[in-house]
């Protein structure tokens, strides 16, 4: 769709790209300014990859691409960066046909960030695209939704990330390039661990550390169950110090208490963390159905309050002391 409207030269004021994490909202925009500023198409709408421009935008260093991220050491995070992007956004392209503004991540931002874009939103010049980034549209004011073309990306099935990520290996091997540290973990894992999301998945083959904390996290997941309530206290210190990891904690135990509640329930899908298999199925015959989908509703939960700003480490403390005890 999106290379049609380019080729045909429709392309709207504004995109909202929604999806889970980790699914290729960021990457889709990226190829999509690409698809606009390229000056050697190999065909209608599509980006060559290796003209200037496309090099640009890979890198994020292109002048007329404007990526409006929140400041965490600002007392407004969002107003800053965003009153910067959205000036910049009324002036003329510099070197390009349109200036895009990509918004990441923006149902975390305020009210008054909101009202910023929807005015953009309402008065766009006709050079300005303007691409936001969320979970779900439901995160933003309807306003926003309303004037924006949404697409809804969603993970592929498990088969086909397992595929991509085989090819990857494959072409990497062809290139006579090292194999990444994360592949030691093999592609059937990683696709299983990624649930679908192609960047998530990438991420844990070509990153060292990221299959490394998360088997940190989710071994002392296991600790937690059983430990006292003074050293919950002080685990939900440590981890509300950073509220970047505090959400990536609570993704990865959402998605463990997942699997213990499908194998409650008896569920044939296959889970996710495929590694943890002996300690999934020991919980999932200890816990009642119900106390499972306690547990998950109660990560979910925790995870739209960090979105709200709730304080990060009464949100930690409410979420640990909440685990199923005695296990």
């Amino acid at each position: 769709m999106l290379r049609k409207q380019v080729a045909q030269n429709t392309v709207r004021h504004a995109y909202l790209l929604t999806g889970p994490p980790g699914v290729g909202r960021r990457t889709l925009a990226l190829r999509l300014a690409q698809a606009l500023n390229c000056t050697q198409p190999p065909a209608p709408g599509e980006p060559c990859g290796e003209c200037r421009d496309c090099q640009q935008i890979q890198r994020e260093q292109h002048p007329d691409l404007l990526i409006v991220t929140r400041d965490p050491d600002a007392k407004l995070p969002w107003m800053d960066p965003l009153r910067h992007g959205l000036h910049e956004m009324a002036l003329q392209p510099y070197q390009s046909k349109y200036k895009l503004a990509l918004f990441p991540r923006f149902h975390e931002a305020t009210d008054n960030a909101f009202n910023a874009v929807l005015k953009t939103l309402e008065e766009a010049p006709s050079y300005a695209v303007l691409i936001i980034t969320a979970d779900t549209p439901e995160q933003l004011p309807a306003t926003i939704v309303s004037r924006c073309e949404v697409l809804r990306l969603r993970p592929l099935a498990i088969e086909e990330v397992e595929s991509f990520l085989e090819e990857r290996l494959s072409q990497l091997k062809a290139d006579g390039k090292e194999r990444p540290p994360g592949a030691g973990a093999g592609a059937s894992l990683i696709a299983h661990l990624s649930g679908g999301r192609p960047g998530y998945a990438l991420r844990l083959l070509e990153d060292p550390s990221a299959l490394a904390v998360r088997l940190e996290k989710l071994t002392e997941l296991q600790a937690l169950l059983s430990s006292t309530r003074a050293r919950k206290f002080s685990y939900a210190e440590k981890l509300a110090g950073d509220r970047d990891a505090l959400r990536n904690t609570i993704l990865l135990w959402l998605s463990f208490w997942r699997d213990v509640l499908l194998r409650a329930g008896g569920a044939s899908t296959p889970p996710a963390n495929m590694d943890r298999l002996q300690e999934i199925d020991s919980l999932a015959k200890r816990l009642p159905l119900w106390e499972a989908r306690r547990v998950v509703s109660e990560h979910e939960l925790a995870l739209e309050r960090l979105d709200a700003n709730i304080n990060p480490r009464l949100l930690a403390e409410v979420l640990l002391l909440d685990l199923p005890r005695g296990m």
